[in-house]
């Protein structure tokens, strides 16, 4: 068991302190943690968001720029907060442009009721009672201020898990002995090597050529047996593979691992640009972006009620406590990065979708305190599918909703379990967050609308699956592109207070969305949701009781693979159009 440290001591700080109080702090404003403060404000906890930089996303923002990665094949898009920002962003960037990206993230949090955003603020320290940790202290950079922050319930979504110090949860770090797990793709011995960290760039093209001369301490690289397996010839590259660290420590050593990154960064560009046999395609590249700020993948991992495995994720994760899913393959990168000459990673297979249990988000031995994101209690093997944003991402929506619900029944993460977490289960599919496997709850107006649809099968618009799984369709699907039709499905009429106390009639309504006779009925979402463009993709039947006038539409996108469609309520006018693809960082 790890030893919570001494909280600072600010008592004879010159500058200004603050003390507050919330039902839940998130710590950590990544992909994870901004899903989770989100979710949990809305749910009516009063919560606190604590981000060490100046912006959000972590490594989804603009600091880093990854690209949000998720589950493989058709049918598993991950829905709810994430999409919801993911749709948000294709609205108003068109011109794909990270500054834009990052005031969608920071509109959702600053906007947000019941959430209080605190960016450039570091955690440096704590207080635990008992088995509980009471609260944290943290510098805000900005307003050379500390603040002391009293909650109910704690999220650690920092990924670096910067709370287990400060309460003394219990971690582990590395990879674990094949045996311990049983787990084949394991070392035979455990050991404390990582996945590394990764320094990117960005390319732009020009109309005139370009030169490019590198700082004298960068790296030279000159031919392509320096860059093996890499793929730097081709012209075109991610840079995903320019990493190091992992035979380091990746949060003490992260100083020295961004210089060394950079180091790398630049000795590559200047090979693409001046070096390597097809160097002429470059003429009328240049260097647009350089980060400085190497995005990680792992490094401290929670150990929770349930530590998830290699196994559990061949099994297909099936948990009677499934909160979230994930569906990216084992993606195991060599702890030494670019110093490796074979190749940078192995990409171990794993089925799209695996569920993902509420334990592995519960510490074992600090009763109030959540972890969401790639600290999560995996081993390595597990983690190196469930660190993916997008999966994160639920997760994180997971965990807040949670936090909310213990909050409003006045117990602890781990009281959830197993009683309350059907609960937690209904609300997040009702928040439209897919759980594989389970089945929503329909609304009590869709089980009393009178339906009205072509075909036969009416039964699957009442039902609560909102997914095909294998040849189980429980939808209707059609082309990409069918013309949509509305519907208007009215229901038995509610009686509703009027003035003076009486009771009036007032009929609700719901709408169902249908293609002409040569379709089927597509599925929608009681939110605005994304339908991919792969062949056989589809959404849930729509029920809901919306305003009369609100209509359903489709903004348009350019028809290829890896784009969206999108399916959104609007009023006429209110609504214009996407010029260009949805952001994938």
């Amino acid at each position: 068991m790890t030893q919570p440290m001494s909280d600072v001591d600010i008592t004879r700080s010159p500058f200004r302190q603050i003390e507050s109080e919330f039902d839940v702090c998130v710590v950590g404003g990544g992909m994870a943690g901004l899903c989770a403060a989100i979710a949990s404000a809305r749910h009516g906890a009063r919560t606190v968001l604590v981000q060490d930089r100046p912006v959000l996303g972590g490594n989804a923002s603009s600091e880093i720029r990854m690209w949000i990665c998720g589950a493989h094949g058709r049918n598993v898009k991950e829905t709810g907060i994430l999409e919801e920002i993911q749709l948000e962003n294709c609205y108003r960037n068109s011109g794909l442009n990270y500054s834009v990206w990052d005031s969608v993230l920071y509109e959702k949090a600053f906007y947000c009721p019941n959430l209080t955003l605190m960016l450039n603020t570091t955690c440096c320290g704590g207080q635990r009672q008992g088995d509980k940790l009471a609260s944290i202290t943290a510098w805000q950079l900005t307003s050379q201020t500390w603040h002391t922050i009293h909650a109910r319930v704690f999220i650690d979504c920092s990924g670096d898990s910067v709370l287990a110090p400060i309460s003394g949860a219990d971690t582990r770090w590395g990879r674990e002995a094949r045996s311990e797990f049983d787990e084949d793709i394991q070392p035979a011995q455990a050991d404390r090597k990582t996945m590394g960290n990764t320094l990117l760039l960005q390319l732009r093209e020009v109309d005139e050529p370009v030169a490019f001369t590198p700082p004298v301490w960068a790296y030279r690289f000159r031919s392509p047996a320096d860059l093996p397996h890499r793929g730097v010839e081709s012209g075109g590259s991610n840079f995903w593979w320019l990493e190091l660290g992992g035979l380091a420590d990746t949060v003490h050593d992260a100083p020295r691992i961004a210089h060394e990154l950079m180091k790398i960064g630049y000795g590559v560009w200047d090979y693409m640009k001046n070096h390597m046999p097809t160097r002429d395609r470059m003429a009328h590249w240049t260097l647009e972006w350089m980060g400085s700020l190497p995005g990680k993948r792992e490094n401290r991992r929670y150990i929770g009620l349930h530590t998830l495995t290699q196994n559990d994720i061949r099994d297909g994760g099936r948990f009677s406590d499934i909160i979230a899913y994930g569906g990216w393959s084992m993606d195991d990168h060599h702890p030494a990065g670019l110093i490796y000459p074979g190749k940078p990673t192995i990409f171990h297979p794993a089925p799209s979708p695996y569920g993902i249990p509420y334990r592995s988000l519960v510490s074992r031995n600090v009763t109030n305190l959540l972890c969401a994101g790639r600290n999560i209690s995996t081993t390595h093997a597990a983690l190196s599918s469930t660190r993916v944003m997008a999966t994160c991402s639920l997760i994180g929506q997971a965990a807040g909703t949670a936090a909310a619900l213990c909050v409003q029944h006045q117990f602890d993460p781990a009281e959830l379990y197993p009683g309350r977490v059907g609960e937690l289960q209904q609300q997040l599919m009702e928040d439209d967050l897919w759980l594989p496997g389970l089945e929503r709850a329909p609304h009590a107006l869709t089980q009393s609308a009178t339906l009205s649809v072509q075909g036969d099968g009416t039964d699957m618009l009442r039902g609560g699956h909102d997914r095909p799984l294998s040849q189980d369709q429980r939808c209707w699907s059609g082309p990409l592109g069918q013309p949509i039709e509305t519907h208007l499905v009215r229901s038995q009429t509610d009686r509703q207070p009027a003035a003076g106390g009486r009771q009036q009639s007032e009929p609700r309504q719901a709408h169902a969305l249908q293609l002409p006779a040569q379709g089927q009925p597509l599925r929608g979402s009681p939110d605005d949701a994304s339908q991919s463009s792969g062949a056989g993709s589809s959404w849930p039947i729509l029920g809901d009781d919306r305003p009369v006038g609100q209509q359903l539409s489709t903004l348009d996108s350019t028809a290829r693979a890896g784009t969206h469609r999108w399916i959104a309520h609007h009023s006429p006018g209110e609504l214009g159009q996407c010029g260009g693809q949805p952001h994938e960082h």
